[in-house]
């Protein structure tokens, strides 16, 4: 059997690094990933991921930000709990496995949405926020 998932997309906040009473660091988030055609109305809609990343979860949080593009795979694991009206909610969330950083710091989209072009010798890919689907 397979359960193994690829998404890329940008985080909604930052990442929220918690530490277990085991001592192991896990780093929650919502990724944005748009989908690849557009609603009735000509726009691109997005789906809203619910991430937990228990591997180098403190580098993500650290180096990740609120509107980061990165990449994850990862695999997806359901559960349920009852809440406080006694109702029973089921959760979906993506394990994550692996991340990568899709683009430099000189590239991260600033508070005006605009991305900053790249350095001369930047290693960054440069890619304007025309060229991204979401």
């Amino acid at each position: 059997m397979l359960n193994q998932v690829a998404l890329v997309g940008r985080l909604t906040r930052d990442v929220d690094l918690r530490t277990t009473q085991a001592g192991k660091d896990v780093g929650q988030f919502i990724l944005a990933v748009n989908r690849n055609y557009k609603n009735s109305n000509g726009e691109v809609d997005a789906d809203f991921i619910t991430c937990q990343a228990w591997r180098n979860a403190n580098v993500l949080s650290q180096y990740a930000h609120k509107g980061s593009l990165i990449s994850i795979t990862g695999q997806i694991k359901t559960g349920s709990y009852d809440n406080k009206q006694g109702q029973r909610v089921y959760t979906t969330d993506i394990v994550v496995d692996h991340f990568d950083f899709l683009e430099s710091k000189s590239t991260k989209p600033n508070s005006s949405g605009q991305s900053k072009q790249p350095r001369p010798h930047d290693d960054g890919i440069n890619i304007s926020d025309d060229d991204l689907p979401f």
